[in-house]
């Protein structure tokens, strides 16, 4: 009897599915399980219990009751109900006579599992699963392990989708209960039948339109996803604040960088945070980036008129090197300019390194904070600014100006950026005069 029920489900369910297929009205995609999360699972099986165990393998019958979180997550209650348990028969010399029950039992078994499915959104049909939780065992007698039982179950199974409404399930699970004398394993084998609450409206197949899924719900579609190279699954692939759908169509930032504008401040700090753009990095166009008027200068990235005097140096600083060419010194002696017109100004001076295929993270560190050093060196003891004004710092080749592509590039980052703070007292521009506009900039600033 059993076995004709489970095949009119089954025939049942792929009639409903092949008249779905061949809908061509079907409604635009959504996504179902956003939509449509609630299924409810009915099934039978066998269950194979150890050998030691006072009841025999039997049957049973299974109800499961499923919540989506996602493509990926499922949450989902089940109760097996084990209506005929027979007695187990030992020998008179087996010590586990003494238990034999009298005659058959009964038993339920509620549980809760969490289910992570392995499904291919290319063929979404099959959809493979893994499966962990824990239950009780609530028996009419004692089978060893007393009346009521604890149990931790392990697992997994198999659905195919039929369309939105319909699948077949095949489940199997571990179940570890704790016997009085030692721990048994017993195994559940099952098939069932599984519905989906309100998955036929609108009329849409989930199994012909996969692409047009948007399983992590953030507003591109799983199709989308892949051909932008971000993960469906995943509604923030870079991890920067900003979902993968608000970069691509809101902000048009990149979902696959973090910090689109390289200005050391991630997308979504820069949106939702600083209010700054994160395709720009200077935003108020002061001269500084964003992210060193936040975390370096604890300046407004908003307000031009706060930042500091920035000076790139284009000193030509020979591979693997920190000396500064002879060439080179006039440009300093526009910082020094600017520190003698001001001499309450403070300047921070930071060192950068370009980046090749056989750069160490820790040798370019170092090779930056020489370069930065030198400069102050040359401050100090050449120029005779006081030690106290000027502070230094390296960046290795965390910070390029342009990507490190070409021998051309690789020297454009060999470079040392001056950022000065003027006391106030003192109107100064980046010429190094207090007449600012009379001047254009001396060659080696930008």
């Amino acid at each position: 009897m059993l076995k004709k029920i489970m095949l009119a489900v089954v025939t049942l369910a792929g009639l409903v599915g092949a008249a779905r297929a061949a809908d061509p009205a079907a409604a635009p995609a959504r996504n179902i399980f956003k939509d449509a999360p609630l299924t409810l699972s009915a099934g039978a099986g066998l269950v194979k219990f150890e050998g030691d165990q006072v009841m025999k393998d039997s049957f049973f019958l299974s109800l499961k009751l499923g919540y989506d979180l996602s493509a990926r997550w499922t949450v989902e209650g089940g109760l097996d109900l084990l209506p005929y348990l027979g007695a187990r028969s030992f020998e008179d010399t087996d010590p586990h006579k003494a238990k034999e029950l009298s005659g058959s039992s009964w038993a339920v078994r509620p549980s809760a599992d969490v289910l992570m499915h392995l499904r291919n959104t290319q063929d979404a049909r099959f959809d493979p699963f893994l499966s962990a939780g824990a239950g009780l065992v609530l028996s009419g007698d004692d089978l060893g392990y007393g009346n009521v039982t604890p149990f931790a179950q392990f697992g997994g199974g198999l659905f195919f989708h039929f369309n939105d409404e319909w699948a077949m399930r095949a489940d199997y699970r571990a179940a570890v209960v704790a016997d009085r004398e030692d721990t048994e394993v017993n195994h559940y084998l099952s098939v069932g039948a599984t519905y989906r609450f309100g998955g036929a409206a609108p009329a849409h197949i989930l199994l012909t339109q996969p692409g047009d899924l948007d399983s992590d719900g953030d507003g591109l579609t799983d199709r989308e996803e892949r051909e932008l190279g971000t993960d469906p699954f995943n509604p923030d692939t870079d991890g920067d604040g900003l979902s993968d759908g608000e970069e691509v169509k809101n902000y048009h930032s990149d979902p696959l960088n973090p910090d689109t504008d390289g200005d050391g401040l991630s997308d979504g700090a820069e949106v939702n945070v600083y209010h700054t753009n994160p395709l720009n990095a200077d935003t108020d166009g002061g001269g500084v980036s964003d992210g060193h008027e936040v975390i370096e200068d604890g300046t407004n990235p908003l307000d031009p008129k706060d930042d500091l005097m920035k000076y790139t140096l284009l000193l030509e600083f020979d591979y693997d090197k920190a000396l500064i060419r002879s060439g080179d010194l006039d440009k300093i002696e526009i910082i020094n300019k600017v520190l003698k017109r001001d001499p309450a100004a403070t300047a921070k001076i930071e060192g950068h390194a370009d980046k090749r295929k056989r750069s160490t993270r820790e040798y370019n560190q170092t090779l930056s904070e020489r370069r930065a050093k030198s400069v102050v060196d040359y401050l100090v003891n050449v120029c005779g600014v006081k030690a106290g004004r000027l502070s230094q710092k390296g960046w290795g080749f965390e910070k390029p100006v342009v990507p490190n592509t070409t021998e051309a590039n690789m020297q454009k980052n060999r470079r040392v950026e001056v950022y000065i703070k003027p006391s106030g007292t003192v109107q100064l521009d980046r010429t190094g005069t207090d007449n600012p506009g009379t001047q254009k900039p001396e060659p080696g600033i930008k």
